[in-house]
């Protein structure tokens, strides 16, 4: 229990808390996963609407947690873990996460690259032009004004609203569907549910949501309001994927047409919905993607960085911090650079840091689950038995969906 006076939750309070949770949810929203929820409502109608309140609940769990360690501790999650698990394991984490957030970075890119074709802007401008800008916002030297740029981004997944009711969905028929839970034995509809909770909780979001409570110096008093904001985040994020599967449910699957990522969706929702949907659809990738760009190299380049102990920081100029600012560089000049080179195969990219991402997501969740039940590290705010139960439950739960989405 937090001591009186602890978090009080004034709206004033609340709304300077927002930021860090939603931030850290919505980038979770980018261009794999509105590929997976345009595919999800294209191939299986409002079939799969279900799993997103059961995908919003285990984001809850898992950001709560991380938020809460970095409140406590005011230590970033790779520092913990080097501290509680050793060198070696702290390094062998870096390393999956450095090459999984790398691939993913470069299917942001690629993102960028197909949202804005359909604006009839080449990627060969569009990339170079989009990475300058992100790099020079990650190298703004404010972490607030970086936050306060990408809050103001992630405003544009608004536009994935207003396309669901542009198409005229029967709402009583999607309330139902959200609320009722069924399964097909289908191995491409497990493997889109499986991909669906996959594409929600990434190893790279535990990191941000704890690095960013860190770095805006919230501890113990805040905690109360960062769980107002974590809950937040996670429900706005999960609204925003359920709006997606509405939207291509109403219109493609009727017709019976079938998406490869979010730019086909897109384009096949023009002759159906409607060009202003297709607009919609459009700006709303191209902002996800943004997003996540912007997130990512600076989520990977802080975590290697805390493990080793090296200067870390937005606010680290390059002489203070030229590890930190040398990866990000690292890490945007490579995704960008793939994604304009003639002959190379992004699918296999995408699809080796899922695999990654897969393997390392639950070893990490039982990092970030030991330590938020270590007495010696939490004190009187470590994990209640509810809590370590809906914490390892989560952990089961993403261990087995990786192994079926493996194994089919």
């Amino acid at each position: 229990m937090a001591r009186e006076g602890r978090g009080r939750l004034t709206l004033m309070a609340v709304l300077g808390a927002m930021g860090p949770g939603l931030l850290a949810a919505l980038a979770g929203n980018d261009a794999g996963g509105i590929a997976t929820y345009s595919s999800a409502g294209a191939d299986f109608g409002y079939g799969t609407l279900w799993i997103l309140p059961v995908m919003a609940v285990l984001l809850i769990v898992v950001q709560e947690t991380a938020a809460r360690c970095g409140c406590v501790t005011g230590k970033g999650f790779a520092s913990l873990i080097r501290e509680r698990f050793g060198v070696r394991l702290s390094a062998l984490a870096m390393g999956a996460l450095l090459i999984a957030n790398t691939a993913v970075t470069i299917s942001e890119f690629a993102g960028i690259a197909s949202g804005l074709a359909l604006f009839g802007v080449p990627a060969a401008i569009s990339v170079p032009l989009v990475g300058l800008i992100i790099w020079l916002i990650t190298m703004s030297g404010s972490f607030q004004r970086i936050e306060k740029i990408l809050l103001l981004v992630s405003c544009v997944f608004i536009t994935y609203v207003a396309a669901a009711f542009l198409v005229g969905p029967d709402w009583r028929e999607v309330g139902l569907a959200t609320v009722t839970p069924r399964l097909l034995p289908d191995s491409d509809y497990v493997s889109l549910l499986v991909a669906t909770i996959g594409t929600t909780i990434a190893p790279w979001m535990i990191f941000l949501a704890q690095n960013n409570v860190v770095d805006k110096n919230i501890d113990e008093d805040g905690i109360a309001l960062q769980r107002v904001d974590t809950v937040t985040g996670s429900v706005v994020a999960c609204a925003i994927a359920w709006f997606i599967i509405v939207t291509t449910a109403t219109v493609l699957h009727p017709a019976g047409i079938e998406v490869a990522d979010a730019a086909d969706a897109a384009q096949a929702l023009e002759p159906i919905a409607g060009h202003w949907s297709t607009i919609l659809f459009g700006a709303g990738l191209v902002a996800a993607s943004f997003l996540a760009a912007c997130v990512l190299p600076g989520v990977t380049s802080s975590a290697i960085c805390e493990a080793f102990g090296w200067e870390r920081g937005a606010d680290r100029t390059w002489e203070e911090a030229p590890a930190y600012r040398g990866f990000i560089t690292g890490i945007v000049l490579i995704s960008a650079m793939l994604v304009i080179l003639p002959g190379v195969n992004l699918f296999d990219i995408m699809m080796s840091a899922q695999v990654i991402n897969g393997v390392l997501l639950p070893v990490l969740l039982v990092f970030l689950v030991l330590i938020a039940q270590d007495r010696l590290i939490m004190g009187e705010y470590r994990n209640g038995r509810v809590w370590n139960i809906l914490t390892w439950a989560t952990i089961v739960l993403i261990t087995v969906l990786t192994v079926v989405m493996f194994v089919l």
